[in-house]
């Protein structure tokens, strides 16, 4: 189906290997992998050789040396093919960004390489019940134990804990911190480590990436493991909330386009009063909006990896609209192309119903979509701080 984005003869080579991939592993197997709680293994072993998990990261650790413009291209074409995966988000954008800007030597050699290869998945922990997005407000503690530190602590929803074998957890570090200001330090842990343990959290989401409570009981944290500098982990998290933002948009654009066109194709077959249901204004003009919006949504993203690669200070307003449009644009494509199918669109054989939970999920995470707004409101329009 056309559109508006118009792809650099490296990015329609990269969008073309992932589409015969994803012709292989189509979406019957992501979604029955999904429904059976299962890992998409062998899907993930194959993006790893061929060198689509690493597009973004440096050569000299494995990686193919583009950047987030790459990776968008990777993102979004597995999305369109019915099959966002949220821990591409977390492993090699997210955890494979902050590991190129803040980690040391050893951990690029060990992590960045296997998380390109495919070999290693590596899983953020953030999130806290009580913190919300408020990152400031962390409460999972390091405390000094030697030469080393003991973290204590939970994490809430983590992502596709079960498949890593890390997690890059954030801390409040109970040496370097004050009543007044608290300082975070951001740990590399293996998800093997005693006293680190995790739970799964029931919930609607068709994916093969679970969600999880994580809980770290006087977990022993060696020297090596601390990333970057003891209390800066918040401007070195940063490293990896662009990112972050930036694949949203490029998950949620993909759903989109995957939306729009099987509600395209079924309007141009279906057939009622002997003509295409297609041929109906109020079929039509409500999926022309869709995939205006879609597109519009795909730009976005787009000028954000653009913004993020030449090292913009933009690029952080442009990642927060990319995935709030991105968000809203694949809500409302879904939404109608459910109802463009009518009953089927509910039906297990048409693939979208299954699509809907883990769409709306990216309104609400990363960052809520009225976070989004807070940060526009202050940041591009100079109104004063809500919060």
């Amino acid at each position: 189906m056309p559109g508006l984005i118009r792809d650099t003869d490296e990015h329609r080579a990269i969008r073309e290997t992932v589409a015969k991939i994803c012709a292989r592993y189509d979406q019957k197997y992501f979604l029955e992998r999904s429904h059976a709680g299962e890992d998409v293994t062998e899907l993930w072993a194959e993006l790893g050789q061929a060198g689509l998990l690493g597009v973004h990261l440096p050569e000299e650790y494995g990686g193919g040396g583009g950047g987030m413009q790459e990776a968008v291209v990777v993102v979004e074409e597995l999305s369109a093919h019915g099959m966002p995966m949220l821990v591409w988000v977390i492993s090699p954008a997210m955890i494979g960004s902050l590991l190129a800007a803040h980690g040391s030597e050893d951990q690029k050699q060990e992590w960045l390489t296997g998380i390109a290869a495919g070999t290693r998945k590596v899983a953020f922990g953030l999130t806290e019940p009580d913190a919300g997005s408020n990152s400031h407000e962390v409460s999972t503690t390091a405390s000094r134990d030697g030469d080393g530190w003991r973290i204590s602590g939970s994490k809430y929803y983590i992502s596709a804990i079960d498949q890593c074998d890390a997690i890059l957890v954030v801390t409040r570090d109970a040496e370097l911190s004050t009543p007044e200001k608290k300082r975070l330090s951001i740990f590399l842990v293996p998800t093997d480590a005693p006293g680190l343990s995790f739970q799964r959290i029931p919930t609607s989401i068709v994916s093969p990436d679970k969600q999880f409570s994580v809980f770290f009981d006087d977990v022993r944290v060696e020297p090596e493991w601390l990333v970057g500098e003891a209390g800066n982990g918040l401007r070195q998290v940063f490293a990896a909330l662009n990112p972050e933002r930036i694949m949203v948009g490029a998950i949620t654009s993909g759903v989109g386009r995957y939306a729009v066109e099987k509600a395209a194709d079924y309007a141009k077959t279906r057939q009622v009063w002997s003509v295409p249901i297609g041929q109906h204004q109020g079929v039509a003009h409500p999926l022309a909006a869709a995939h205006i919006d879609v597109e519009v949504a795909r730009l976005a993203t787009q000028h954000a990896a653009v913004l993020y690669d030449e090292g913009d200070s933009g690029a952080a307003e442009a990642a927060n609209i990319a995935k709030y449009v991105g968000a809203e644009a694949a809500l409302k494509a879904l939404d109608q192309a459910i109802q463009t199918h009518g009953g089927n669109g509910l039906s297990h054989e048409y693939g979208l119903s299954e699509l809907w939970f883990v769409t709306r999920l990216m309104r609400t995470a990363p960052v809520s979509r009225e976070m989004v707004l807070n940060f526009v409101a202050q940041t591009s329009l100079g109104l004063p701080r809500s919060y």
